[in-house]
């Protein structure tokens, strides 16, 4: 007895997102907020203070380097 089988082509959204979609970035400035959230940690005091000094040592790259 056939048993009906999934198409073997896979679906779009199956398919890898390249990575300059990935990124978050819009041009804007970024903020502690979106760095702790990056790192996916709680906004708390202490790690919106970890956020503002990564932010200092390394610029708006900061958030990059926590995204795919």
């Amino acid at each position: 007895m056939p048993t009906s089988q999934p198409a073997a082509s896979p679906l779009p959204e199956d398919r890898a997102t390249p990575d300059d979609l990935l990124h978050a970035r819009t041009g804007t400035d970024v903020s502690p907020e979106d760095v702790v959230l990056a790192a996916g940690r709680d906004l708390t005091p202490r790690n919106l203070e970890w956020a503002r000094r990564k932010l200092a040592a390394e610029g708006p790259a900061a958030l990059d380097k926590l995204l795919p």
